[in-house]
């Protein structure tokens, strides 16, 4: 009986994310977040080694 309810929250949870995510001002920020994640990856952020060979 706990799954179930646990199974209910996470889809609730789930939905309400894709909602947000939906928006316009929300999606701007994702693509600004994913950019800096992608320059760090990269070695091209502030600080941090980068690639050590």
């Amino acid at each position: 009986m706990a799954g179930m309810f646990r199974k209910l929250i996470a889809s609730g949870v789930a939905a309400k994310l894709m909602q947000e995510a939906r928006k316009p001002q929300n999606q701007e920020k994702a693509r600004q977040l994913f950019a800096q994640m992608q320059q760090k990856r990269r070695g091209g952020g502030t600080g941090g080694r980068g690639r050590v060979r």
